[in-house]
């Protein structure tokens, strides 16, 4: 490292120091377009097989995490990686990609954190809308959210698995930072507060200590929420830095979430059903019997054949009273051995068993 000892050797040094950046990227550019150059080829080589391979994008950024040494974090590295693969994926077809609309919302910053830039992102009225769109051919991945840490499961997410044909390619942990929006450069001016139910309760007690006696009223997506108050100095809304962004409002507190960890997973839905990547999982849903024990039995082929659940979900199933469907998640892939298996019994104890995928999980 050169220590400059005045302005001249300062000069000087800031001088090699950019040059060797401009070498640096020139060699980048160079690489980044033999990488491009592969894509294509593999892509001919593929020829009508899907360009989007959530395996092999997980394995490439897991290796180069494994890899790197600093003082690029992992998280930036993965972000860095995603755009190279959107940009390298695009040569040979940009996808569209459907999401619960309008732009602006989480579920938008979702999509672009997995898929990359490099994609054509299709805003929808709900995620009925999604959905349908991937099963008719219209997209072909949905992006859906389907649980977050403070408030739990979105129902409606669920729901809809029990009878799309579409299979779960890939998972996305989105941090969702929550920040106050408006018109207004203080507090003083704000009279009503809107956003999405679920982000209103997850600023529950952030409103009640700074905002007491501000009206706070519920709408669609946090987007819908922006677009109000901008066209209102005296509201605000809470969502994510991109709607502040797209509606140009100002930030007036940042982060104002209750739970510095709030974050919510998303499920990429599609036509297409991943091979192992060597860190899965495995999600189903399930009936029981309505007998005494009968879930305890359930869950009995998972610890014979060594299977971790991650996660057991109950959903009303709406076919009688007092009758769930148990949505449930498991380490590994189906055609591992272990999965396998303990999936072959549950199907012959579960009145209902449907395979919702086996995916990548999440690249933090």
């Amino acid at each position: 490292m050169v220590e400059p000892t005045s302005q001249t050797s300062l000069d000087e040094a800031l001088k090699i120091h950019r040059q060797a950046i401009d070498a640096i990227d020139s060699a980048v550019l160079r690489l980044l377009n033999e990488r491009a150059v592969h894509a294509q080829d593999i892509g001919r080589i593929k020829g009508k097989e899907a360009t989007y391979r959530p395996e092999r994008e997980a394995q490439v950024l897991r290796r180069l995490q494994d890899e790197n040494t600093g003082p690029l974090d992992n998280e930036a590295v993965a972000l860095l990686y995603r755009q190279v693969m959107s940009a390298c994926r695009s040569l040979e077809q940009q996808l569209r990609v459907a999401y619960l609309g309008p732009a602006g919302t989480f579920s938008e910053a979702a999509v672009l954190r997995h898929f990359g830039s490099f994609v054509d992102a299709q805003p929808c009225i709900s995620l009925d809308e999604a959905v349908r769109s991937v099963e008719k051919g219209q997209n072909q991945y949905a992006v859906v959210p389907i649980e977050n840490s403070t408030e739990g499961a979105v129902g409606r997410a669920h729901d809809l698995m029990l009878d799309t044909t579409l299979q779960i390619c890939a998972e996305v942990k989105l941090r969702v930072q929550q920040n106050l929006i408006s018109q207004a450069s203080s507090f003083d001016a704000i009279r009503a507060v809107y956003s999405h139910p679920q982000s209103l309760a997850q600023c529950a007690q952030w409103l009640a200590q700074h905002l007491p006696s501000i009206e706070c009223t519920p709408v669609g997506s946090n987007a819908e929420a922006a677009r109000l108050a901008s066209f209102d100095k005296n509201t605000a809304a809470i969502a994510g830095e991109n709607a502040a962004a797209l509606y140009r409002l100002n930030i007036l507190a940042p982060h104002i979430e209750d739970m510095p960890n709030n974050t919510t997973r998303f499920w990429v839905l599609g036509k297409q059903s991943p091979n192992p990547s060597g860190n899965d999982m495995t999600s189903l849903v399930m009936s029981a019997p309505n007998k005494p024990g009968a879930v305890y039995r359930l869950l009995k082929p998972l610890e014979k054949h060594g299977v971790s659940m991650t996660r057991l979900e109950s959903r009303p199933a709406r076919t009688g009273l007092w009758e769930y469907f148990f949505f449930v998640d498991l380490e590994g892939h189906r055609d591992n051995p272990s999965v396998s298996a303990a999936l072959n019994e549950l199907g012959q104890l579960a009145p209902f068993l449907k395979v919702l995928g086996s995916y990548p999980t999440a690249v933090i």
